[in-house]
């Protein structure tokens, strides 16, 4: 239920199958912070399908947790529950079902492809996950909006899980990994750069 502004896939495609779904879910009893436990419960459940070797299941279930986690927030506003703890939960158990599915898909990699370095590949691919959502919480919300637009949001949540899919699908799973551990890492160095030069040239 975080505030942020929408990736290119949650605008183009996950918005316009989560707000319909979240105003049927409005005339329900279901609350915000419920809707936020299904969407990480779907992650999970994309988790254990790589786990057990469904990995066209595990790439679905994955994108199908990203147009859940727009439910949430949609939920929130149409009911008027919009809370601080909401958001804040939404964004913890966001960084936990990340973890989980490049975990997955990394367990998957190890028991069907025979590429190097799968280990490495998968734990890069983690820690930029998590270091993308950092470096955004970790920087002045004057400043933050920077992040939203252009080159320094292309490794986005949603593009992320979008990958995620098309991998699980094509049978791609070590590549989409090595793709977001790239991307994920460069894009959290180009913040450093940029934020660096951003915030000397206003002598702050």
């Amino acid at each position: 239920m975080d505030a942020v502004y929408d990736g290119f896939i949650s605008k183009h495609i996950n918005r316009r199958l989560s707000e319909p779904i979240a105003r049927m879910l409005a005339r329900t009893s279901l609350t915000p912070n419920q809707a936020t436990w299904g969407a990480f419960g779907i992650a999970a459940l994309s988790f254990a399908s790589f786990v057990l070797g469904y990995n066209i299941l595990g790439g679905i279930l994955a994108q199908l947790s990203s147009i859940a986690d727009g439910i949430d927030g949609s939920l929130a506003r149409l009911k008027g529950m919009a809370s601080v703890f909401g958001s804040f939960l939404d964004s913890v158990l966001d960084r936990y079902a990340d973890a989980l599915i490049v975990l997955g898909m990394t367990l998957w990699s190890l028991s069907y492809e025979s590429y190097p370095q799968v280990w490495l590949v998968g734990f890069l691919a983690i820690v930029g996950t998590i270091s993308i959502s950092y470096t955004r919480a970790r920087i002045d919300p004057e400043h933050r909006l920077i992040f939203d637009r252009g080159l320094p949001s292309i490794a986005s949540r949603d593009i992320r899980l979008f990958l995620i899919m098309l991998g699980g699908i094509s049978g791609q799973v070590y590549f989409c990994l090595l793709a977001i551990a790239i991307l994920t890492n460069l894009v959290v160095f180009y913040r450093l750069v940029y934020m660096y030069r951003y915030l000397r040239q206003k002598g702050i």
